[in-house]
């Protein structure tokens, strides 16, 4: 059985131990909160059972998975014999790099040294390392027992074969790596995210459209393709001749829109009371709990028919 090593055991750590252990890997928790990895494994212990109700856990039972999961107190034993490290600590580049040094010094010369982070470059805190070359982020899309996308991000220095033993350990754990040729701000899903946001905000704060439409025009319309094909598969299919007679077709279209996108709107500015007071109508303050176990159980109900569908249909 195949070691992984969780460093930090909160939201995201918490989550990637059950993508791991459902894989079949002994899965090490480590936290520098001694009380961290019990908690992490109280909320695992209450997500398991929905899990296994949605067959979202490869065969295993919620006891299989949970006795492959260690709360471990010491870092080094966290990390002896593991080939793949998983770091999930506060979003704080000071941390990373003193992390990141522990890690470097501590675990075995050929395990991958992989980040969570969702916005700090790998070269901002893997520079001075000794074994900078097999440093780089792996960033999930949260949670990633539900949710297979995560960002493999290289830093300059990252030996390219740490970049393909990261990917292929993620397939091999039913991930789907969106593997990044070179580091860049936001990676690819912030990037992708921030210019739907971006836009979303504009239409409401300038008055086009309320936010409950503008959640339904994705809802209800575009992310019903979205769901199981990206945009450019989405184009190649939305013309008679395919992507490049989608982009002869309508790029007159969005070119006319550009100009209008070229301004930001203030997020925590005005519109954001038009925002809030919309949201809280819809969803109560006290609420918000009860409706994000709502998504996460839709998120595995939409998992478990993707999958059933991949197989009767092909993905």
């Amino acid at each position: 059985m195949t070691k992984v090593a969780i460093i930090g055991s909160g939201f995201v750590g918490r989550a990637w131990a059950i993508s791991f252990a459902r894989a079949g890997h002994e899965v090490a928790l480590w936290d520098g909160d001694p009380a961290a990895a019990a908690k992490a494994l109280g909320f695992i212990d209450h997500v398991l059972p929905d899990l296994v109700a949605n067959d979202l856990v490869g065969g295993a039972t919620a006891a299989e998975l949970r006795a492959r999961m260690t709360p471990v107190a010491d870092l080094a034993e966290a990390l002896r014999g593991a080939v793949h490290v998983q770091e999930n600590t506060p979003e704080d580049v000071a941390v990373k790099r003193e992390i990141f040094a522990r890690l470097d010094a501590l675990a075995a010369p050929d395990a991958v040294l992989a980040s969570s982070t969702s916005a700090i470059l790998p070269s901002a805190f893997t520079e001075a390392l000794l074994g900078r070359a097999r440093c780089l982020v792996v960033h999930p899309i949260n949670p990633p027992y539900l949710i297979p996308a995560a960002e493999v991000v290289p830093a300059p220095w990252t030996d390219p074969q740490v970049v393909e033993r990261a990917a292929a350990f993620l397939r091999a754990a039913g991930h789907a790596p969106i593997v990044m040729k070179r580091e860049i701000d936001g990676f690819v899903m912030n990037r992708l995210q921030g210019a739907l946001l971006e836009e979303a905000f504009r239409l409401v704060a300038d008055g086009y459209a309320g936010v409950e439409d503008v959640d339904i025009g994705i809802r209800e319309g575009l992310a019903l393709r979205w769901s199981f094909m990206g945009p450019f598969e989405t184009i190649d299919l939305n013309a008679p001749g395919g992507v490049r007679d989608y982009a002869e077709r309508y790029q007159k279209i969005y070119a006319g829109i550009f100009p209008s996108t070229q301004r930001r709107v203030d997020w925590s500015g005005e519109v954001m009371a038009t925002v809030e007071a919309e949201r809280r109508k819809l969803t109560p303050a006290d609420k918000l709990v009860a409706r994000q176990a709502w998504r996460d159980r839709r998120l595995m109900a939409l998992a478990a028919h993707k999958r059933r569908v991949n197989k009767d249909i092909g993905n």
